[in-house]
């Protein structure tokens, strides 16, 4: 990938059930690859496979559509949620098209998705009409993650995903991201936290000042390795 100003040949590979720790000093880039790999933001050169093929990515709508390519956002408040409604609504706001033909609404399917989610997710709800704003922290990100599950993606890329969250919601949502790495969902962990890009990565790539300094594979995870790439 390039782009005049931000990325200078830039390329990685994600494997099939991985998950792909992407870490970086502030302003090496990593928010701004994702934006280009979803298409929410344009790229000048290069070129992007899915499964081998050439993927033609215009937009978000192309990424999630067309490849199934989801993107959980560092900022859950005002890109991942709309916090002044329900559990229900923002859990299912991607698939609507599933459960809305024309004037018909098949609330009864809606809710059993729900349910499903707030279960294998342990999302701490009294009830699916709960207000976003009302849930903690770390139950609002399970939400979030729940969103893009809902899509059934086969890639997630996951900005900052335990931000703001506090430790029993972390190990939470590691687990979570285990399980679904086993299901053969790849993952992308876009992360400034330095132990869990160490312990949750099976490959680490290291950016600096929009370049690829390093990649590092399981057993070469490390701080020190780390550090001397993003330097």
């Amino acid at each position: 990938i390039c782009q005049p100003g931000r990325f200078e040949n830039l390329n990685l590979q994600l494997k099939k059930g991985e998950i792909l720790g992407l870490y970086g000093l502030v302003g090496s880039g990593r928010t701004e690859l994702a934006r280009i790999i979803i298409g929410e933001d344009p790229k000048s050169s290069g070129e992007i496979y899915v499964n081998g093929e050439k993927a033609n990515i215009r937009s978000t709508s192309d990424a999630l559509n067309k490849y199934k390519i989801g993107y959980v956002s560092e900022n859950r408040k005002e890109e991942g949620l709309v916090l002044e409604n329900s559990v229900r609504f923002n859990t299912t706001l991607a698939v609507l098209k599933q459960f809305i033909k024309g004037v018909i609404w098949n609330r009864k399917k809606e809710e059993s998705i729900v349910d499903s989610h707030i279960k294998s997710l342990n999302i701490r709800t009294p009830h699916q009409e709960q207000l976003i704003l009302n849930l903690s922290g770390g139950n609002q990100q399970k939400v979030v993650i729940a969103k893009w599950l809902a899509t059934e993606p086969k890639v997630l890329i996951m900005d900052e995903p335990t931000r703001g969250v506090d430790v029993g919601a972390k190990a939470e949502i590691y687990t979570i991201m285990n399980s679904l790495a086993k299901q053969g969902i790849s993952i992308i962990m876009i992360s400034s936290d330095l132990p869990e890009i160490i312990n949750m990565s099976d490959r680490v790539l290291v950016m600096r000042e929009g370049k690829l300094a390093g990649i590092l594979d399981k057993d070469e995870i490390g701080q020190e390795q780390i550090m001397r790439f993003a330097v």
